[in-house]
């Protein structure tokens, strides 16, 4: 525990929340960006000293499981709080992890807390909760928002701290998405810096937890005894008193409030002895995800049937054919806060969402200037936000006459015209064959670079992309794909059918 400063100077420094026992405050925060736009907020309660040590810590976990008075609770035990203060100060707003079924907020928070009287200083990046009433869209928009965080903000921890409730007792398939999201994250270098940390503890070993985790398959930092490294917490000091059994309530607050003191304790131990790891792969990782999203998306909009049936010998005959056609239209805030697309190769580069950039050539599509997902590799000047194509299909009668007008003007050869169609398919084809080699690419970069390498967001897309091999005659890469889908696990499939089931995009 470190050294408090003046009780009553930090009060002068916080808005009273609730005046009871404890008495609860809020403290005054500098808030660094409003724009809700963005990505991610900053705020800084102190100044920061360069001289002192810094830990980073990330915060991520399940909607619910108590993760914004876990963060107050690091908060009390860096100033030195007391039980028998009678006081509990809160950094937090209520903007982090929401638990209501209002929730809308995909933003991810860090806090500076840069306590001059305490010999160390410390950032809390505090993530939305995972699998709350919004659906997997907002889980989306967590790995979105932390891609541009640790672009532009962040770029090592020294702790992820997944917050995990100590009365977990079985594996359902929406703990297994919520699990497998988290984990997807982060590239594969992060583990060793992973550890648990269990909430509304009563102080004894989590041992269904521990289980329910190790089914999970959770990497996380192991002890000397090569059992995964975990801190205990409880989240009821900041409870007021109960006057009609105010003996047992106290009880209970001075067990939670030694138990969770006792947990930061380890913690910052902990902190003390792991060296921080730089989030260059987790940020690799993020980016091959877009990657191989974006090319799901091209390969289902791309149009590849074309008829033959267009040359008839009567010149006059007329049919009925489904042409493919593109729509620029504006994107649905519902479906993504970001796009961009290409107006030269009228290709959606970015779809269904991608993070958050101010300048298109910040974008993590874009490598020297040029975008890396469109087929012609425009210039991202040739590119624009906020708007994307949008493949539509419409019925049109047609003559072999309206054919030879709109492709040649005044062609006679119908061979000709037999052969420009063909050469069109050709293109449709070497197109598609580039899609789908560079969506395997992405996929087995992830297998090799990921934290979670059979994650869902990669199995989601894993039957439509053995399919697509088989038709460019790449049975090799095929038997490579439908490995990893069988190595998931049948576990992994009824993930993916939750998934299915409350996404409607999927």
């Amino acid at each position: 525990m470190f050294y408090i400063q003046n009780k009553n100077d930090l009060i002068n420094k916080s808005i009273l929340i609730v005046d009871g026992n404890p008495a609860r405050y809020c403290l005054l925060k500098k808030t660094h960006s409003m724009d809700e736009s963005e990505p991610y907020r900053k705020m800084t309660f102190g100044e920061r000293d360069t001289n002192k040590p810094h830990k980073t810590i990330l915060m991520v976990g399940e909607t619910g499981t108590g993760k914004t008075t876990l963060i107050n609770v690091m908060i009390n035990y860096m100033l030195g709080v007391q039980r028998e203060d009678k006081v509990w100060f809160e950094i937090t707003d209520d903007q982090s992890d929401r638990t209501s079924v209002h929730s809308q907020t995909s933003i991810i928070t860090v806090y500076g807390f840069y306590l001059q009287e305490s010999p160390i200083h410390l950032t809390i990046i505090d993530t939305p909760g995972y699998g709350n009433t919004d659906g997997i869209y907002v889980d989306k928009q967590i790995a979105v928002s932390f891609c541009s965080l640790i672009k532009e903000e962040i770029h090592e921890v020294h702790a992820v701290c997944l917050v995990i409730m100590a009365h977990q007792h079985y594996l359902s398939d929406r703990q297994i998405y919520i699990f497998d999201a988290v984990q997807s994250l982060f590239g594969r270098d992060i583990a060793e810096n992973i550890v648990m940390l269990f909430t509304h503890s009563d102080g004894r070993t989590p041992k269904n937890a521990l289980r329910v985790d190790e089914e999970a398959k959770i990497k996380s930092a192991v002890n000397d005894k090569k059992k995964p490294v975990y801190f205990l917490f409880d989240n009821c000091q900041s409870d007021a008193a109960d006057d009609e059994d105010e003996e047992d309530h106290e009880l209970r607050l001075n067990q939670s409030w030694n138990l969770s003191f006792t947990g930061m304790k380890q913690l910052l131990k902990f902190l003390d002895t792991i060296l921080p790891k730089s989030l260059r792969m987790t940020r690799d990782v993020l980016q091959k995800r877009k990657q191989l999203e974006a090319n799901i998306n091209n390969l289902q909009s791309l149009a590849l049937e074309q008829n033959k049936e267009y040359v008839e010998e009567n010149n006059s005959f007329e049919y009925e054919v489904e042409v493919p056609y593109k729509e620029k239209v504006d994107i649905d805030p519902s479906v993504a806060s970001v796009a961009m697309c290409c107006t030269v190769c009228e290709e959606n580069c970015v779809y269904p969402d991608s993070g958050w950039f101010r300048n298109l050539s910040w974008c993590s599509v874009m490598k020297n200037n040029h975008c890396t997902v469109c087929t012609n590799k425009c210039h991202y000047i040739k590119h624009v936000k906020a708007q994307i194509y949008v493949t539509k299909i419409k019925k049109e009668k047609r003559t072999f006459k309206d054919l030879k007008k709109e492709y040649y003007g005044m062609i006679r050869d119908r061979e000709s015209l037999v052969k420009k169609l063909e050469e069109e398919l050709q293109e449709l084809e070497k197109e598609k064959i580039k899609l789908v080699n560079e969506a395997f690419h992405c996929v087995e970069t992830l297998q090799m670079i990921a934290l979670k390498a059979d994650s869902l967001i990669t199995l989601q897309h894993i039957d439509f992309l053995i399919e697509k091999m088989k038709e460019i005659n790449e049975p090799e890469k095929a038997e490579i794909l439908e490995n990893i889908k069988k190595k998931a696990g049948e576990e992994k499939q009824g993930a993916l059918g939750f998934i299915k089931r409350i996404h409607k995009y999927f």
